[in-house]
């Protein structure tokens, strides 16, 4: 089966709007990587409506400038794209489609197709979705050492619990943490009378 995976780029407030604001000074080659790792990697994007249009006013004239990013611009133009819209769109970015009904149907139906890994950039609104139903395997948020104060948040109030688990996390020198997450189908559960055996017991 294959792999959806989801990247972002978090402030520490939880911020994901408009990270094009305040991500760039953090933007190093051990962050390039990671982007790369997770959505270079991919042979479909699954994208929102305005993350598409973003990438697609964007990306196809990166890569025929054919700078240090045109290499990265070929990967995202190659891939098999499909976005989340119940418009119709005139598509210009080579091998785009609309998704083919509702999501968590078509989502379902992608992960048994033959192929490699469902790549996600951010698109918060469709991660949420997925998330919520077990259908993203990997959420990879790139946390940033700023609080940017204001702008909509990976995780709204009053959405549900969603217990995740950490599978991997790395620290770059920018000070920005890469963590690695999936769902906690065993998330362990207990209260105060639990938590207090651990505190520590010595006086000073």
């Amino acid at each position: 089966m294959r792999k959806i995976t989801a990247g972002l780029f978090v402030a520490l407030d939880g911020v994901v709007e408009d990270p094009q604001d305040w991500h760039f000074p953090y933007f190093d080659d051990a962050m390039g990587a990671a982007v790369d790792a997770q959505l270079g990697a991919a042979d479909t994007l699954l994208l929102g409506r305005r993350t598409y249009d973003s990438f697609a006013g964007a990306w196809p004239e990166r890569e025929q400038a054919g700078g240090p990013d045109a290499v990265f611009a070929k990967k995202l133009g190659d891939a098999r794209k499909i976005v989340v819209t119940r418009q119709d769109l005139d598509f210009t970015w080579r091998n785009s489609e609309v998704i083919d009904g509702d999501l968590i149907e078509a989502a379902t139906a992608l992960k048994n197709e033959p192929g490699g890994d469902i790549g996600i950039s951010g698109s918060v609104s469709v991660v949420r979705q997925l998330l919520a139903v077990g259908l993203l395997d990997e959420l990879h948020l790139l946390v940033h050492p700023i609080a940017v104060g204001k702008g909509e948040r990976l995780f709204e109030d009053g959405a549900q619990t969603i217990p995740l688990r950490l599978l991997s996390s790395q620290t770059f020198e920018t000070g920005v943490l890469h963590l690695v997450y999936t769902r906690d189908e065993a998330a362990p559960a207990g209260g105060y009378e639990d938590a207090k055996a651990h505190l520590s017991q010595s006086v000073r």
